[in-house]
């Protein structure tokens, strides 16, 4: 067989420095060495091969894959192997798996907790699976958390894996199409021209039963600017479901304005997910406010702790910043990834959410 191969061999001819390689493919084959792989495949041309000896990692030449490896890479069907790429939205990382032909994962939550195992697996925040459509919708979307649980929903993910079913399925320009996500029903991403995914998020769920949480409520069956004890602190919150549950928080009693850069987010990210009033746990979002379009957050999400981006809780915090009479309708949303757009609609009730999903490598595990 034929490509590029991570393994422990040695270095055959046929190759390219990877000082010439252009800077996006040079560091997301840089990515690849970095991940701890039995064996990773990338297929480059009928005639080119290399296999590269870890221990060369200082000396090492590539071959730059080219457009083509990818629908060749992504055929693969040995058995005993999970063939995968991985994805990030603005730092928020995940491996996709095409699943097309089964509503059954082809990985246990044990596997996903050891393939997004940092050190010794791929590592990533998530295992997504594309999965076929159920209930009129075009496909499913399940995901394993890097803890092995299953959220009901990840916007990030989303995106990810709308990009990711674009190469599966080797779709061009705009395209939207029906996900089915679970308990919050269908999710319509859509591809723009830039290559941005805007993603129609559905209506915010704001009852307290159904976010869920026991906190009594303090609007229309709602929790807006609700006070919460952790671990001695009374915070200001606001529950939001955006088909997971968030808490948002702008403000302490100690800290009427939060510098979120300032937050211990280790320590107090793990109080707010494990606490009882939250049967679900729960993801929370500490939130700055620059003006009535600019806000910056930091997440601890539920079954991930810190992550550079959270899709669903840039979009709760949206909702809740308006709720408290903080921001507009229209937002942009600084998380440590990198900037959303986030749109509350009043016509329709729903919220939009704009960014970016890229490409991070191909590989291959043995399962």
């Amino acid at each position: 067989m034929t490509g590029t191969v991570i393994s422990n061999g040695v270095v055959s001819p046929s190759r390219t420095s990877l000082a010439s390689l252009q800077p996006h493919r040079h560091q997301s084959f840089l990515h690849q060495l970095n991940t701890s792989f039995r064996s990773s495949v990338f297929r480059t041309s009928p005639t080119s091969s290399i296999r590269i000896s870890a221990s060369s990692i200082f000396n090492l030449e590539a071959v730059a894959p080219h457009e083509g490896f990818k629908t060749a890479f992504l055929d693969q069907k040995e058995t005993g192997f999970l063939h995968f790429v991985k994805y990030h939205g603005l730092g928020n990382d995940f491996i996709l798996v095409d699943n097309r032909d089964s509503l059954e994962p082809k990985v246990t939550p044990e596997q996903a907790v050891k393939l997004c195992d940092r050190n010794f697996g791929v590592g990533a925040d998530g295992v997504i699976f594309a999965m076929p459509g159920i209930n009129g919708t075009d496909y499913t979307m399940r995901i394993f958390n890097s803890d092995g649980s299953e959220p009901e929903m990840c916007g990030n993910g989303v995106r990810c894996f709308a990009r990711f079913v674009t190469e599966l399925e080797n779709l061009r320009g705009k395209q939207s199409f029906t996900v089915h996500t679970g308990v919050f029903g269908p999710i319509i991403p859509e591809i723009q021209d830039d290559g941005k995914v805007k993603v129609d998020m559905g209506e915010p769920v704001l009852k307290a039963l159904d976010v869920p949480t026991t906190l009594p409520a303090t609007k229309d069956h709602a929790i807006v600017k609700a006070a919460l004890e952790v671990d001695g602190v009374t915070w200001n919150v606001t529950c939001v479901s955006m088909g997971n549950p968030h808490c948002v928080t702008f403000s302490s009693e100690e800290l009427q304005k939060l510098v979120v850069d300032d937050l211990n987010l280790s320590e107090i990210g793990p109080k707010f997910e494990h606490h009882k009033v939250f049967p679900a746990r729960i993801n929370t979002e500490f939130v700055q406010v620059f003006s009535r379009g600019h806000l910056k957050m930091r997440v601890w999400e539920r079954g991930a702790g810190a992550t550079l981006a959270c899709g669903t809780g840039a979009c709760a915090v949206v909702v809740a910043a308006v709720l408290e009479g903080q921001a507009d309708r229209i937002c942009t949303v600084d998380l440590p990834g990198g900037p959303l757009e986030v749109e509350w609609r009043e016509d329709d009730n729903h919220v939009y959410m704009t960014g970016p999903a890229e490409v991070v490598f191909y590989g291959s595990v043995p399962l």
